[in-house]
């Protein structure tokens, strides 16, 4: 098996053009359609935590330590802090979370996980292993590790600045 490699890469074919694209053959559709149906997965076994889709995320960001301000999560999670906002009034209003502001600059508002949002957290993960696996059943260890590699391959050749 192939192992991806990560390195700055060369110019190789196009694979797509416009006179022949079709939709369902494009990587980016079929991403989408895994991203809706992990979503979709995902959303259907946090009910009982009463979490959405998109609620879990900035919980868990703030478990790991990733972050600790709306700011923060909302580049985290690559939505507007408007968005955020007012997801953290409903994860505050649910007695998830609580904002402090900073003793040392009082423009600063820290978000803390309240025991009830420690507790709706501690479960997410297994949560998702399980969604993450039922789509992944069938593979083999050294497949998952190819596509992760691929993927990681493909964010960084987006990330690149494009050709003038």
């Amino acid at each position: 098996m192939v192992t991806p490699s990560r390195a700055a890469p060369r110019h190789g074919p196009d694979f797509y053009a416009g006179d022949d694209y079709v939709i369902d053959e494009s990587y980016g559709y079929l991403v989408r359609r895994l991203h809706a149906s992990l979503q979709r997965h995902i959303e259907r076994r946090m009910q009982p935590l009463d979490l959405t889709a998109m609620q879990w995320a900035p919980l868990l960001l703030l478990a790991e330590g990733k972050a600790d301000t709306g700011a923060e999560l909302a580049r985290w999670m690559n939505i507007d802090t408007g968005a955020m906002t007012r997801m953290l009034d409903r994860l505050e209003g649910k007695g998830l979370l609580e904002r402090r502001r900073c003793a040392a600059d009082r423009r600063v508002v820290r978000l803390i996980l309240t025991s009830e949002g420690e507790a709706a957290v501690a479960r997410v993960p297994a949560i998702l292993a399980e969604v993450l696996n039922l789509h992944l059943a069938g593979f083999e260890a050294a497949e998952l590790s190819t596509l992760m590699g691929y993927l990681h391959r493909m964010l960084d050749n987006g990330a690149r600045e494009e050709p003038a």
